[in-house]
């Protein structure tokens, strides 16, 4: 997605209002894996509005460095199509 911060959350303001997957680390070998909206940026984190009938919240945010350093992996909706996902 990116190499900085500032690339990451260029990139995903490009993409507000598109679906998405999220893979998070949810510790002790735990991965969570969410679907939603991308809601909004801010200067250090970003807000995904999940689809209620498979997630208990409303809303999860997460920062750019859980990007950066890859604890959270995004995959959205037209580039998993593209890919054949």
């Amino acid at each position: 997605m990116g190499n900085t911060i500032k690339d990451i959350k260029d990139a995903l303001d490009e993409r507000i209002g598109k679906r998405l997957t999220l893979k998070a680390n949810g510790g002790r070998r735990k991965t969570i894996q969410r679907i939603g909206v991308l809601e909004e940026t801010y200067p250090s984190v970003f807000i995904v509005k999940l689809d209620q009938e498979t997630n208990a919240y409303e809303r999860v945010s997460y920062s750019y460095t859980d990007v950066l350093t890859e604890t959270v992996q995004i995959t959205f909706a037209e580039e998993a199509a593209a890919s054949g996902q």
